[in-house]
C-alpha cells in the first residue's frame, strides 16, 4: 500500500482511538446530570426543566462522536448469517465493497448534516421546550462525529482492500 494510505489509516485509528476513549467517560456526565435532576425532583421538590434534555444531548453527541471509535473496533452491529461461513480474505472483499456504500451514505448524511447546522446558525434554532436550548452546539457535534466517521470508514476501507490483498496495515 502507499505510504500516504499507512499514514492515513494510522493517523486516523489514532484520532477516532483517542477521543473515542474520552467520549466514553461522558457517559458519566450524564449519569450526574440525571442524578442531579433526580435529586432536586424527588427529595428537593424543585424539579430542573433542562436535565433531561442535556442527558438526552450528552447521548447524542456520545453515540455519534464515539462511532468512529466503534467502527475502528469492529463493535458495530453486522449480520453474519453467511458472513462467518467466508475466508478472511473473503470477508475483506466483502467488507471492501460495503465500506463503498457506507462511505457514500456518510456523505449524503454529511452534507444533511452541514444543511441542518447551516440552518441552525442562520436562524437561532432553538428546541421547542420550556428549556428552549439552542440547537447549534448539538448540530455541530453530529457534523464532527460524522466526518470523522467518515474518517474512519475510509480508514477501514484501506484495510479491508489491503487485507483482501494479503497485506496487513494497522
Amino acid at each position: 500500500m502507499p505510504r500516504f494510505v499507512v499514514y492515513y489509516v494510522k493517523y486516523v485509528d489514532y484520532f477516532s482511538t483517542k477521543l473515542g476513549r474520552a467520549t466514553m467517560y461522558s457517559i458519566f456526565i450524564m449519569i450526574g446530570v440525571l442524578l442531579l435532576g433526580a435529586i432536586t425532583r424527588n427529595v428537593l421538590n424543585m424539579p430542573l426543566s433542562w436535565t433531561i434534555e442535556m442527558a438526552q444531548f450528552l447521548l447524542t453527541g456520545y453515540y455519534i462522536v464515539g462511532g468512529a471509535y466503534s467502527m475502528q473496533l469492529e463493535d458495530h452491529v453486522r449480520m453474519d448469517l453467511v458472513y462467518d461461513m467466508f475466508s478472511e480474505k473473503n470477508k475483506a472483499k466483502i467488507d471492501v465493497c460495503t465500506n463503498i456504500f457506507l462511505v457514500l451514505y456518510l456523505v449524503a448524511l454529511l452534507i444533511g448534516s452541514i444543511s441542518s447546522t447551516m440552518y441552525a446558525i442562520e436562524y437561532g434554532e432553538r428546541k421547542f421546550s420550556q428549556w428552549n436550548p439552542s440547537m447549534i452546539p448539538i448540530k455541530l457535534i453530529m457534523v464532527a462525529g460524522i466526518f470523522l466517521m467518515l474518517l474512519q470508514a475510509v480508514s477501514t476501507f484501506f484495510k479491508d482492500l489491503a487485507k483482501a490483498r494479503g497485506i496487513t496495515i494497522s
